[in-house]
């Protein structure tokens, strides 16, 4: 077709391996007929992404083919602005035969193509082995459904720390309660188009969303007197509906609901430009789902102003008057609606500025976060970031591991485990601030710090939901589900991310004991923080799940709160992180839970939390797993018997409240704590839609042929003997309760977890001599970066200087398993 490009191909050889291999493979299919002269080699592509900052978020690396929806979708480089006057040449020496590269037939995935699809081929990398996150590529930009419109401008909001308190609103009992009037009466300013709802479900994605020009939603102002707001949320995490001008400066706003679904408004976070100074702008959500809200009790929104931002440094701040939370008066669909509204006087004339329900924290944030990790030649050493799976969207879901290299074997296996989650709910971005100061720490050169990847090894998964995050869905992944009532889940395909992070850590289970497991949340009808765990019926480890929350409320007194703790596991809960782990056999596995709100304890009562406050809290979970394991049991002990104490004091006020007394002193550890404690129903969504529609005749042939494998044991026939059979198993339970049961609460029995020690003498002189800035003589009361620690104000309530015992003293567990050795886990 083309004699002289065939007869000079033939002629020159390529001079890259890699290139050579593949310039023979496409050729022998039909799909390659460029000039090898006209493309750069491999090294000279990677060398210019390498050191172009403004390679990042254009386009993707070591992305799966599998997950590209269309073939022909162009990914954004721009090394051709690099390039030598040699290099420009040839390139226009392609150009001039574009007409041969035009085709689609010529097309292949193995080729890359500059935006606006220009005749630029290039050869795609090779793949990384394990698709590691490192310096040797740009970031991956988030992909969305094709449905959705993303604006191109990128969003940053600066960190900030207020310098005062923000206390919560008081509210005077004079909030007006306007009525919403709605579209009919008012002006529609702002409204999304196509947004996929209940019916419809995830098909494919693509980097930047919807192809095409995005349109231009705001309203169009007449001229400089024009004070119509202009609204914008086409962004990563926003999610404004419709925008309504009900008033020259009331504005009712309707947010969208959770992609797929049609429920689940809670999140809010979006733009406004054209702002007015000195005058009073109310704002009207008006279709929220959630009867109780933390609104009603004090709350206020958060406003971003991009002036006070550039100018004098200021973040995000408290803002808002005349709050008020009510249900909707327009109220005519199936599941009653509620009011949030508020006023706002914004700062400046002619500004930038946002709302939203929380600080936001973005995929884009994570990523930059962990490329700065990536990037330091000192974290990188102990933390290894890699791909758990990628999202149905095809955006990676990161697992990190951290721990100081071991020095043999043994070493190795004898460490513990950790296992950190967080955002599996994406409107919860508290739980996100949470994970980044845990991760500040953790990564830190701090003694503790170095202690604890010196015994442990942490599993940590930063974002489990970016789906969700990307879009701003408040609760649910692209699959229209709540991720957290899905971990007992058979379909791999359609819920990714909690089928591999179930499957690691049961893995991980084989290698090595798990201590702990959390997962970070937020709540959206409690102030502070707290956990959920789950209660054991096992006498050996009797009320063992309650003393790590009682360490963590003694370390951070004015942000946690043990009273709101709940450990009583629920049928409708049965699929979440906490229960499915708990019953794999972690002891403590827990959900954490953090208000959007503030603190009602302590010196923060009737403040809001700030990002250092939640980092902060990060800090005090890694505080408080050093306490939980100090060889020195004192403050262990000191727990349980605290915790006794309190349950005959709550079984007491049970009692007296139905009217009953009676002596609890030899048999009150025999009343099933299930039954002392309430439900926690105060979590945002207690039950499951189950698998979507479409899936759920994939899910019942899975679980036939999963009920085939393990066939179950033939039930007993007849009444008679079931009702034997449960005899005698009841006997047999109390005759082993009796045998187990302890004396007393003074400390861990014997052939617990927790017995062994967590490094031996001989690993305690390693690490001494390995750190000799870190001596054995160094006090309970470790010092520690400021900026990473607690607060001043925020002491223990037990005494450090009664217990001499050093944390250097901790040393590694005694028995290490035969299997599964590695000397880097």
């Amino acid at each position: 077709m083309f004699p002289a490009l065939e007869t000079e191909l033939k002629q020159e050889t390529l001079p890259d391996p890699y290139e050579d291999f593949m310039h023979h493979h496409l050729q022998y299919y039909g799909y390659f007929k460029a000039q090898k002269s006209s493309l750069p080699s491999s090294a000279t592509h990677q060398r210019v992404w390498r050191s172009s900052p403004r390679y990042m978020l254009n386009g993707s690396f070591g992305e799966r083919d599998d997950f590209i929806s269309d073939s022909l979708e162009k990914e954004m480089f721009l090394w051709p602005n690099c390039l030598t006057s040699t290099g420009h040449a040839q390139i226009d020496a392609v150009n001039k035969d574009s007409l041969m590269l035009s085709s689609p037939l010529l097309r292949s995935r193995q080729l890359l193509y500059d935006e606006l699809d220009t005749v630029n081929p290039r050869l795609r990398e090779p793949r990384e082995l394990f698709s590691c996150f490192s310096n040797k590529g740009p970031l991956q930009a988030p992909r969305w459904p094709i449905e959705c419109e993303v604006i191109k401008e990128n969003i940053h909001h600066i960190e900030w720390v207020p310098l005062q308190p923000e206390y919560f609103y008081q509210p005077t009992g004079n909030e007006r309660v306007p009525e919403i009037v709605g579209e009919e009466q008012g002006t529609v300013v702002y409204q999304l188009d196509s947004v996929p709802t209940e019916g419809s479900f995830f098909t494919s994605s693509r980097i930047g969303g919807k192809q095409g020009v995005i349109k231009e939603l705001a309203a169009t102002l007449q001229g400089p007197e024009d004070n119509t707001l202009l609204f914008e949320s086409r962004f990563e995490s926003g999610n404004l509906q419709k925008a309504v001008r009900v008033g020259i400066y009331e504005y009712e706003l309707t947010l969208r609901t959770d992609l797929y679904t049609d429920k689940h408004t809670q999140w809010f976070y979006f733009r406004v430009q054209n702002t007015r100074k000195d005058v009073t702008y109310r704002f009207t959500i008006v279709n929220l789902l959630k009867p109780k809200s933390l609104y009603a009790v004090g709350m206020k929104p958060l406003m971003y102003s991009q002036l006070d931002a550039t100018i004098y440094n200021i973040g995000w701040r408290r803002e808002g008057h005349e709050i008020k939370y009510y249900k909707n008066n327009m109220d005519d669909g199936p599941q009653p609606l509620y009011c949030l509204t508020w006023t706002i006087q914004f700062p400046h004339d002619q500004d930038t500025c946002f709302f939203a329900h929380f600080y936001p924290y973005t995929y884009t944030d994570l990523q930059c976060y962990l490329l700065s990790v990536a990037n330091n030649p000192i974290q990188s050493q102990f933390c290894k970031l890699r791909a758990l799976c990628r999202s149905l969207a095809g955006n990676t879901v990161y697992l990190l591991t951290i721990t100081n290299p071991s020095r043999t074997p043994q070493e190795a296996a004898a460490k513990k485990a950790v296992v950190l989650s967080a955002r599996v709910h994406p409107g919860e971005s508290n739980s996100s601030w949470i994970m980044n100061g845990f991760l500040d720490f953790i990564l830190s050169d701090s003694p503790d710090a170095q202690l604890l990847r010196d015994i442990f090894v942490f599993k940590v998964i930063p974002m489990l939901n970016p789906d969700g995050v990307i879009v701003g869905n408040y609760r649910c992944s692209l699959a229209g589900r709540d991720l957290n009532r899905h971990y007992k889940t058979v379909l791999k395909d359609s819920f990714p991310c909690i089928w591999y992070t179930k499957n690691m850590i049961k893995r991980l289970l084989e290698e090595r004991e798990v201590l702990l497991y959390c997962d970070f949340h937020g709540h959206s009808r409690k102030n502070n923080i707290f956990l959920y765990g789950c209660h054991s019926n096992n006498r050996k480890h009797w009320l063992h799940e309650r003393v790590f929350p009682l360490m963590l409320s003694k370390n951070a007194p004015d942000k946690f709160s043990f009273d709101s703790c709940n450990f009583k596991v629920q049928k409708c809960k049965e699929g979440t992180g906490r229960v499915v782990m708990w019953r794999m056999g972690i002891i403590n596995s827990y959900t954490m839970e953090s208000t959007f709100g503030g603190s009602t304890l302590g010196s923060k009562r009737d403040t809001h939390f700030t990002i250092e406050d939640l980092k902060s809290l990060g800090y005090h979970v890694c505080d408080t797993i050093l306490d939980f394991c100090d060889p020195d049991q004192t403050k262990y002990t000191q727990c349980l018997q605290e915790l006794k104490e309190l349950l005959q004091q709550e079984i007491h006020k049970k009692l007296n409240n139905f009217g009953q007394d009676m002596d609890l002193e030899g048999n009150w550890s025999d009343i099933p704590l299930s039954d002392i404690e309430s439900s926690t129903s105060g979590s945002d969504s207690s039950l499951s839609d189950g698998p979507p529609i479409r899936l759920l005749s994939i899910a019942d042939e899975l679980h036939q042929k999963m009920v085939l494998k393990n066939p179950k044991k033939k039930r007993l026939q007849t009444r008679k003997q079931r009702n034997e059979q449960y005899q005698k198993n009841y006997l047999m339970r109390e005759l082993k309760l009796t045998e187990n049961a302890p004396t007393q609460l003074s400390g861990r029995e014997k052939g617990t977890s927790l017995d062994a020690p967590l490094t031996s003498p001989k690993t305690k002189e390693i690490t001494q001599s390995k750190k000799p800035g870190f001596t054995a003589s160094c006090s309970p009361k470790r010092s520690t970066n400021s900026s990473l620690g607690p607060a001043p104000d925020a002491k223990p309530n037990w005494p450090r200087t009664r217990y001499p015992a050093s944390r250097k003293d901790h040393a590694a567990m005694a028995g290490c398993p035969s299997l599964h050795v590695y000397t880097y886990p």
